[in-house]
């Protein structure tokens, strides 16, 4: 599969995704009443498709949740990397895989909301070929460029591409994601035309911001933390509302200067649909009891900056559905399409 963008029009609308406002919406916190006894299962390991390289934020919650769902379920399991195609290629083999409660997948905006409207010939359906079981979390973006181009400000960024047609390049965890859509929208609202380089996850475009073969990118906080950390790469800006309490000197793209600039990615997890009910709640409820775990809360929230938001199976398929609209819109607004 490949994107091309058909025209650009303005992204500033993106502006208006308050995705942070479901924070206050979707309250950390277990099924209600309901019977989560699951006789029988689980008797094998478990596959948990991440559809994203190793090392991004995907991979990471995947394998923080399997860990701790091998010990709870006293069964492996064991994060299986699909990547490719924005998601959708993990996304369409957990699609067709057996919904016996022995194929899990790690869901995002991309995969369970941007792709709807984006891909013309998607090979899977969000809505009818999964049955939702937990948000996870909501993650910061965050402007990334290499440190030596000695840039100290979103402004300075800006005054590069609008000077240097060579470094007007940026790149991505894959067409059609969050992060890609986020860098059109920059381009858009700095009025200076960007070539747009998508990679197969999050680590391989990170390593070639490090090396100097894309100057910058957008991408979740949580997989920028150690490189920046080893003055690798260096961050500029943060995409949300608010500043993040995980580097709270980063200012916000609109304080930067980038009026109606916000966007945040959310995961979750999901099952093949028609995976029995009981083991979907059954899910539910040891996820929602790891979201509560110190030390999953000190990876995730403090060292990582994400936002844990566990909820019900409703919650995520409602949320997802208002997402689905949501990017609609703003997908045909832009122009993009997909193959």
């Amino acid at each position: 599969m490949s994107t091309h963008f058909t025209r650009r029009t303005a992204l500033g609308s993106l502006g208006g995704l308050g995705l942070s406002a479901l924070s206050a919406s979707l309250p950390l916190r277990a099924l209600a009443a309901g019977d989560t006894t699951t006789p029988g299962w689980p008797t094998k390991p478990i596959s948990y498709v991440v559809p994203f390289t190793p090392g991004g934020s995907t991979d990471v919650i995947g394998r923080t949740l399997s860990q701790k769902l091998s010990e709870t379920l006293g069964q492996p399991v064991v994060v299986d990397n699909k990547p490719g195609a924005a998601g959708a290629v993990g996304a369409s083999y957990v699609a067709k895989a057996k919904p016996d409660g022995y194929t899990l997948f790690g869901g995002t905006i991309s995969t369970h909301a941007i792709n709807a409207s984006l891909y013309k010939n998607l090979p899977y359906d969000p809505v009818k070929d999964f049955e939702p079981v937990s948000l996870v979390a909501m993650l910061p973006n965050v402007l990334i460029v290499n440190p030596a181009l000695g840039l100290n400000s979103v402004a300075d960024l800006v005054a590069l591409l609008k000077r240097d047609p060579t470094k007007r390049y940026f790149a991505s965890s894959g067409a059609g994601t969050s992060t890609h859509l986020a860098g059109e929208m920059f381009a858009e609202l700095i009025g200076v035309p960007l070539t747009h380089v998508a990679y197969k996850g999050t680590p391989p475009a990170m390593m070639d911001v490090v090396a100097g073969q894309v100057p910058f990118m957008f991408d979740q906080m949580t997989a920028a933390v150690s490189l920046v950390q080893a003055g690798k790469l260096k961050l500029l800006a943060v995409t949300t509302a608010k500043r993040i309490a995980l580097a709270p000197e980063l200012p916000t793209m609109m304080e930067s200067g980038i009026a109606k600039f916000e966007m945040s990615s959310w995961q979750a997890v999901y099952a093949p649909k028609g995976t029995p009910q009981p083991i979907v709640q059954r899910l539910n409820a040891e996820i929602t009891k790891i979201l509560k775990m110190p030390d999953v809360v000190a990876k995730l929230h403090d060292q990582l900056g994400m936002e844990i938001i566990a909820s019900t199976p409703n919650e995520l398929a409602a949320h997802m559905k208002s997402e689905i609209t949501r990017w609609a819109e703003l997908v045909k607004k832009s122009g993009a399409t997909a193959s």
